[in-house]
């Protein structure tokens, strides 16, 4: 069964995409934790880091790349943002495609609660 990234990426269901290649998409998160909030998924789905194979690997970094420039085509590169994959249940993953969340645009605070 196709995950909803799966269904943005083949068009399916409407998202505002403000990347995308042969390896990666990147859209608006509709539920926003922070001014800038994207998601950047591979258009191949794979359901957590965990499933990652070695031929992932150049979609892996495409990932990374994608998200540098992102943060510098929503201005927030300088001032900096927080990159999350989570990962599984207790990670707080809850969408099981693989998806790395790129958030700025204000100053996030703590990365996890003691």
């Amino acid at each position: 069964m196709s995950t909803i990234f799966t269904k943005i990426i083949n068009g399916e269901i409407p998202a505002t995409i403000v990347y995308r290649d042969e390896l990666v998409t990147a859209f608006k998160d509709i539920n926003p934790a922070a001014p800038v909030h994207i998601l950047i998924v591979p258009n191949k789905e794979i359901a957590t880091v965990n499933d990652l194979a070695e031929e992932d690997e150049r979609m892996a970094g495409r990932m990374l790349l994608a998200a540098g420039k992102l943060a510098a085509q929503e201005g927030i590169a300088e001032s900096g943002y927080r990159l999350i994959i989570n990962c599984n249940h207790d990670g707080g993953q809850e969408v099981y495609h693989l998806h790395m969340h790129l958030l700025g645009g204000r100053r996030l605070g703590r990365m996890v609660a003691r």
